[in-house]
């Protein structure tokens, strides 16, 4: 793997010196994006918006729209010199239970490997959060913006998960929710089939199938084969049969 950020993790006036790489990889299907008489594959360039010429990636800097319209262009050393701790640290700033952050809030997780001369204080705070069955709540600036996270150990290693604002999280309520009109004995039958399908969490056991299907399309189209569809799309529920479908449920009958 190969690192995007190096830098430490600030625990109280402790430092420890990281190294930062992904600790997601995507296995979704690349598709190419092509015109639909010839198949010529559409390709994206950067081009000026007045003159409509190419604009090599060179010439292409940051500009913030400033009063009247003129732009102030901002450089890599700009956003450093905003805060440079922030941009080189990773700054723990209190403990909490896990289980008090809603896991609305996680967005993406990070490794984070010690340099050499971090490896005793890395494993001192790795102990400590085991021992402490607690999480710590983060600050961290990347691709220039400031964000905030939760470091955990997973496997021996600790990551860091970065999250969500609490602002950029849509307020629920915008929605049209209907309130509780369910019967004691619907909730009975499904806490009876919750408690049936009740099982201890295994990520192995889960992997992207649909992409698996869609090769099988393509594979089936590339021979020229008829394609056809798999499954069905599901029917709504009708609330009359809320009952027989809870019941049929637990049966292991088709619904």
């Amino acid at each position: 793997m190969k690192s995007i950020w190096k830098g430490a993790i600030s625990f109280g006036l402790v430092n420890i010196p990281v190294k930062m790489f992904s600790g997601s990889q995507s296995h979704s299907l690349e598709l190419d994006m092509l015109r639909k008489g010839d198949h010529c594959q559409v390709k994206f360039k950067r081009v000026c918006g007045d003159d409509g010429k190419e604009i090599p990636y060179s010439d292409i800097v940051k500009g913030y729209k400033y009063q009247g319209g003129d732009y102030v262009i901002l450089t890599n050393e700009d956003f450093e010199k905003a805060n440079v701790e922030k941009t080189h640290t990773i700054d723990i700033v209190n403990f909490v239970n896990e289980d008090e952050v809603n896991s609305v809030f996680y967005e993406k997780p990070y490794y984070l490997e010690p340099e050499k001369s971090g490896s005793k204080p890395y494993v001192l705070l790795r102990e400590a959060i085991k021992k402490s069955k607690k999480v710590g709540i983060a600050r961290f600036v990347m691709k220039n913006r400031e964000h905030m996270g939760v470091i955990k150990v997973y496997k021996d290693a600790l990551i860091y998960n970065q999250m969500r604002f609490y602002d950029e999280i849509r307020d629920p309520g915008e929605l049209t929710i209907p309130e509780g009109k369910v019967t004691a004995k619907e909730i009975d039958l499904a806490l009876t089939l919750i408690k049936q399908l009740n099982d201890k969490f295994d990520a192995k056991e889960f992997k992207d199938t649909y992409i698996d299907d869609l090769k099988k399309i393509i594979e089936q189209k590339a021979k020229g084969k008829t394609v056809k569809a798999k499954g069905k799309a599901p029917k709504p529920t009708n609330t009359k049969n809320l009952m027989s479908l809870l019941k049929k449920s637990l049966e292991g009958k088709a619904a």
